[in-house]
């Protein structure tokens, strides 16, 4: 069974090296008063970063998760979906990720007493998403959960109408890439790489340029914003990675589509990918960020291991004045048919050299 319990996965026991930065979380893990509200960190001493890598990834997920959840290739860290949820949902307030993968902030909600909804077009990952669901159930999480298969840059067509101005919080996280450094096997020929691809559909956002990724992000977070509640909340994580030796910013590309879909840019955190062990941090990187590393490093290129993702934060707009409507609810939401022709592309990643 995982060590998931009384602590959010990923945040430690009291003592442990997070602990050393007083004011930077409260106890569950999130930026909160005693109201329970989320606090704007307008403090210089309470620090925007979340030690969300204070175990390894698997030791995050055992048990608490099913096996075949290590096959995604890019799976968020447990212990962010859950900083997130602790930091700006109240239990029974409504999750929502448009690109859930294997489900794990859907998981992660429903552990914390909140429902959640996902939508994932690839069947492999949506329904492995739905075994983890089931399997949080068994465990006792008493959230509500279901995951809708479909394109989320169609999220008007795919969900019901009734869940326009519900949702409390977005999280999710755009893709890398058609192909992620996935997991590796040693063999006489060297390592050889596996479970490193979302899917092989070309009208996945994974095969597009950042300029067709950033497009279809904004058509994500268009709908997002139409389901989200007046001054709901929208966490993206994200980080740059190198093509060809130049930089891709990614971080900077979401923010710029966030503004597009009419959501606010209100606080940007640092999630930890790397251990904090006696105030120094401890990466965590994969075999092949070491290898380009190590190799870069040889040409003479100064590249770092990479220890934490951006944590872009939105939010909708409260309700405007001079229209008296919120200003980013613009798009209507019409009740699936259910037709399988109607569930197009799927949603995930970019880039020749992506940066897990």
């Amino acid at each position: 069974m995982a060590d998931h319990t009384p602590f959010p996965p990923g945040q430690g026991q009291p003592g442990d090296a997070e602990d050393a930065y007083p004011g930077q979380h409260g106890e569950d893990g999130g930026h909160r008063e005693s109201s329970g509200r989320h606090r704007a960190l307008d403090q210089p001493q309470r620090l925007s970063v979340w030690a969300t890598a204070q175990q390894t990834g698997p030791v995050q997920r055992r048990g608490r998760y099913v096996p075949e959840s290590v096959k995604h290739p890019a799976r968020m860290l447990p212990a962010i979906a859950a900083h997130a949820i602790a930091a700006y949902t109240q239990p029974g307030d409504l999750v929502l990720d448009p690109m859930c993968g294997i489900g794990t902030t859907l998981v992660e909600a429903i552990h914390a007493g909140r429902d959640a909804i996902g939508v994932e077009y690839e069947p492999r990952w949506s329904n492995i998403a739905d075994a983890n669901i089931t399997h949080a159930h068994q465990q006792g999480a008493t959230g509500r959960a279901s995951v809708v298969r479909g394109d989320a840059t169609r999220l008007a067509a795919l969900l019901p109408a009734g869940l326009a101005g519900q949702v409390a919080l977005v999280v999710t996280s755009p893709p890398y890439g058609p192909t992620v450094h996935g997991l590796v096997r040693p063999g006489t020929d060297g390592v050889a790489k596996f479970d490193n691809t979302y899917g092989t559909d070309r009208g996945n956002l994974a095969y597009r340029d950042l300029t067709g990724l950033t497009d279809g992000f904004e058509q994500i977070l268009t709908g997002c914003a139409a389901l989200l509640r007046p001054g709901g909340t929208v966490v993206v994580t994200a980080r740059p990675w190198r093509k060809n030796g130049q930089l891709v910013d990614l971080p900077s590309a979401v923010i710029a589509a966030g503004l597009r879909a009419g959501l606010v840019p209100t606080e940007r955190c640092v999630a930890l990918l790397a251990a904090v062990r006696g105030g120094h941090l401890v990466a965590r990187p994969s075999f092949f960020q070491l290898q380009a590393v190590r190799k870069a490093r040889t040409g003479g290129t100064p590249l770092h291991l990479i220890t934490h993702e951006d944590v872009l934060i939105f939010r909708r707009p409260p309700i405007s004045a001079r229209s008296g409507e919120p200003k980013a609810a613009h798009a209507q939401l019409e009740p699936p048919d259910g037709s399988p022709s109607q569930r197009a592309a799927p949603v995930h990643g970019v880039a020749e050299e992506p940066p897990s």
